[in-house]
């Protein structure tokens, strides 16, 4: 019997040192990442996040800066309105005071040559460079430049950003890249019939094009050069260091995208698209070249305030976490072309991730939000960024689709669920007049992709690309909405997303848990480590006794 008794002294040493990895475990990583030994900053699982940590409060009110008249978004967090008149202007045109506070380069937007007369610019230069958010780096750290989606969410992604100066580093408090360096890339703006020069310096370290879809171009430049930014068919993929201009003299306004069309099964759904929007030609018509993060749109043009009071850019897409994997495991771009382009297959993957604007909820509550009044009538730029058909649905109200791609509808659509096809972009009237069909009244109305994974993140719901219509009277001070039964507070700690937190810890109607709420992950590992260490000691303890008695 002494090989029991030897089997059974084993087992309880294997139980002690299974209680000691259980005490002790390695670091934890935010989702769809792997830390290396390295990394120092990534918060507590246990730490919950401000609900809105904003430096500059004074950018929500109506302000004129450069002569550039900037509309209110109480939101918690609203575009810098400096950024705002820099674009309008053109950022050769503003003072340097100004332009330091943006970010950009010098020569970000260049608008020059009224050649009609008609009190604005005609010619306008635009330059883009290929920013990477959360990748590793070669020192074998990652998440530089920082971007969370959501609390402790740090996906892969990349994005088009304005020309910026100075280096993309993260900011060492809040551990944010800088607001240039976000999700989606921005939408731009110009005018019917005026000359633009779209010049893309590639300083990420993959080949990539721009593509103007639906945005009305020539197919080749007077020089014989490539101007659809397609591959194999009319140019050249734009290697790293390298840059190209594209040439368009727009004739038809409307909603338009643009996107790298270099292996657009990965560049695209890692999130080089945007919107593009050619606007009505009208006098004096500065404007907004770029709206950094989407959301509303502080300075729209004169052909939209003619009709409505606001204007919003909503860009839904989604990402997959196979995709991104290799930018985050690799800083080498040999494996990370092998891993997305040999080792990846988009037929056997699904989305884990859906973002409104670049974000998930709960931060969709901070920058995404509709802010109306009674009585109004707003127009919304929607592109469907998914693999996948998007399935647009408004609480409360029934928006009308006026526009499709671009092309004006003969026939108006009233609904209050929209089909987009992928790429499909949709123009829509939300009009608050409350008749029991275009609204229903004053409230905190859902916004939503109707497929019900999309309000997931990483497979946690309520998440997703949640987004809200408030009414301005059910918004409070700090730009937070007034919600009603609901604690926010589970869904800004850093654990949520990690299925480390109940999701109904609290009910006004039902006390589920105790009023202390469930008990922190830290603390409840202590506890089972410490009854299985006992056990494990226990045992071992008895059978040395057992063996050291005479059979």
């Amino acid at each position: 019997m002494k090989w029991l008794r030897l089997s059974a002294y084993l087992a309880g040493i294997g139980c002690s040192l299974l209680a000691a990895w259980w005490l002790f475990p390695g670091k934890t990583t935010e989702a769809g990442v792997t830390a290396p030994p390295s990394q120092k900053w990534i918060p507590s699982l246990s730490e919950t996040e401000e609900f809105c940590r904003f430096d500059h409060p004074e950018w929500r009110r109506a302000q004129t800066i450069e002569g550039v008249e900037i509309a209110a978004d109480p939101e918690c967090r609203p575009d810098n309105p400096y950024l705002i008149a820099a674009v309008v202007k053109g950022t050769n045109r503003v003072t340097m005071p100004t332009l330091m506070k943006t970010r950009l380069a010098m020569d970000a937007v260049v608008k020059e040559n009224d050649r009609d007369g008609d009190g604005d610019p005609d010619v306008i230069h635009i330059r883009l460079e290929v920013g990477e958010l959360n990748g590793s780096t070669p020192d074998g750290d990652f998440l530089i430049p920082g971007y969370r989606i959501a609390p402790g969410l740090t996906p892969g992604l990349w994005v088009f950003v304005p020309k910026m100066r100075g280096m993309a580093t993260v900011d060492a408090v809040n551990l944010d890249a800088a607001p240039l360096l976000r999700a989606p890339s921005p939408p731009i703006r110009v005018e019917q019939g005026d000359t633009v020069y779209l010049t893309l310096e590639n300083t990420h370290y993959l080949p990539h094009t721009i593509h103007l879809h639906g945005v009305d171009h020539p197919y080749r430049q007077a020089d014989g050069q490539g101007n659809d930014g397609v591959p194999i068919t009319s140019e050249k993929p734009l290697l790293p260091g390298e840059r190209r201009t594209y040439i368009i003299r727009p004739r038809r306004a409307g909603t338009m995208l643009y996107h790298c069309h270099v292996q657009t099964d990965k560049h695209m759904l890692m999130g080089l698209q945007g919107l593009f929007i050619v606007e009505e030609n009208r006098p004096d018509n500065w404007l907004q070249t770029f709206n950094v993060g989407g959301g509303k749109v502080r300075h729209p043009s004169r052909a939209v305030r003619e009709k409505y009071a606001q204007e919003y850019d909503l860009h839904y897409q989604s990402l997959d976490k196979e995709r991104y994997r290799p930018i985050q495991e690799y800083n080498d771009p040999r494996l990370v072309a092998k891993g997305m382009n040999r080792d990846y297959d988009i037929t056997d993957n699904e989305e884990d991730f859906f973002l409104l604007n670049g974000r998930a909820f709960p931060y969709t509550l901070r920058d995404s939000l509709i802010v109306v009044e009674p009585e109004q009538k707003i127009l919304l730029r929607v592109v469907n960024g998914h693999p996948h058909t998007l399935a647009l649905h408004l609480h409360g109200h029934k928006a009308t689709a006026i526009a499709a791609d671009g092309v004006p509808l003969a026939q108006p659509v009233t609904r209050d669920v929209h089909a987009l096809a992928p790429a499909q972009r949709l123009d829509l009237v939300l009009d608050t007049h409350d008749d029991g069909l275009h609204s229903f009244g004053q409230g905190i109305w859902l916004m939503h992709d109707h497929a019900e994974k999309s309000v997931t993140s990483d497979g946690v719901g309520p998440g997703g690309d949640i987004g809200l219509v408030v009414y301005r009277q059910y918004l409070g001070d700090d730009g937070i909405p007034k919600l009603q039964g609901m604690d926010l507070t589970p869904f800004f700690n850093l654990g949520m997303f990690q299925r480390q937190i109940p999701l109904w810890a609290r009910s006004d109607a039902w006390e589920i848990f105790s009023d202390t709420g469930p008990l922190p992950p830290d603390t409840l590992r202590v506890i089972l480590s410490g009854i299985s260490l006992g056990l494990a000691l226990g045992l071992t303890w008895a059978c040395w006794r057992r063996w050291r008695q005479p059979s």
